[in-house]
């Protein structure tokens, strides 16, 4: 493919599919990392990979793969770990309903990496053969971790 067209077709890309991209870098942020430093992180690991895509899969599913993997990557490297995660700022809700969004969201703080990962992707509703094939696991497998994750959420809100 032409560069020209490559880059075209990658901002393209990218304009359609910024709030995954958004999401998972702010999943992963804490008060010591930016998040522009993830988000630039991820678009950069997209663009080296935008040439070998093979169009197998959506978009949005490789976009995802790439993302977690980067955000998972960074704080391997770094060696931290998160100690908050912000609400986003599209959420409106009234002052009951976004104490249980925050204490959700500090549960979901404490899982490990892939787990958070696992968890964000059933959050934004993605079907379980998508969230396989972006976690690199089988169906069956997806459903046994989230149905283990909402456990552990559930005793973890309870303590």
């Amino acid at each position: 493919m032409e560069k020209q067209n490559l880059e075209t077709e990658f901002l393209d890309m990218l304009r359609n599919h910024n709030r995954i991209i958004y999401k998972v870098a702010s999943f992963y942020t804490d008060e010591n990392t930016s998040i522009d430093d993830l988000y630039q992180d991820v678009v950069l690991n997209l663009w080296k990979a935008f040439p070998n895509f093979r169009r197998e899969s959506q978009f949005s599913t490789w976009i995802y793969r790439i993302a977690l993997n980067t955000c998972v990557s960074f704080f391997r490297r770094s060696s931290k770990r998160p100690t908050f995660v912000k609400t986003m700022p599209e959420i409106k809700v009234e002052t009951e309903e976004n104490e249980a969004i925050a204490e959700l969201y500090a549960c979901i703080n404490k899982l490990g990496k892939l787990e958070r990962a696992l968890i964000l992707l059933y959050l934004e509703d993605r079907p379980y053969k998508e969230i396989a094939d972006i976690m690199g696991i089988t169906t069956t497998n997806v459903s046994t971790k989230i149905n283990r994750i909402k456990d552990k959420l559930k005793q973890l809100s309870k303590n």
